[in-house]
């Protein structure tokens, strides 16, 4: 007689919540290019170091300190980024792509509105026409700076 036994039973799991990333505020610290905005951040970062207190730190402590006072320093000079990008770069974008793209969401919202597969099927050609005049759109842009580049190149 066998000692195990046969346990059938339903489970049910709760779907995790994706993970969406959470933008981070950054120094500034591009604008450290510009030459009046570097000799300040210089000065300022020389008057701190010259007030800082330096002995009976070790090395370590001395590094974190520097850090310190540098990080600060460009904090209050080149300020903080507000906010992610907000606009992708799109250089292949034109009226064409526009109208192609507008049709799409029109055919999506018919067929989630509609449901049936008729609607689904206007969504699919549009969104395949979309992806082809993207494509092509994208396709003559790179044509065009490379024809750019190369006459650049040629002078």
């Amino acid at each position: 007689m066998p000692k195990h036994k046969l346990l059938v039973m339903d489970m049910w799991f709760k779907a995790t919540k994706s993970w969406h990333w959470k933008f981070e505020p950054r120094v500034r610290v591009w604008k450290l290019k510009e030459e009046k905005t570097y000799e300040e951040y210089r000065r300022i970062v020389g008057d701190k170091v010259e007030e800082a207190k330096w002995t009976g730190l070790g090395v370590n402590d001395r590094w974190q300190q520097m850090k310190g006072i540098m990080m600060e320093t460009a904090q209050d000079i080149c300020k903080m980024t507000k906010g992610p990008c907000r606009h992708r770069e799109t250089w292949w974008w034109n009226e064409e792509v526009a109208e192609a793209v507008r049709e799409k969401k029109i055919m999506y919202g018919k067929w989630k509105k509609e449901n049936t597969k008729e609607a689904r099927m206007e969504y699919t050609k549009s969104r395949q026409n979309a992806k082809r005049v993207i494509s092509s759109a994208k396709e003559k842009k790179q044509k065009e700076c490379a024809n750019d580049w190369l006459k650049k190149d040629r002078i």
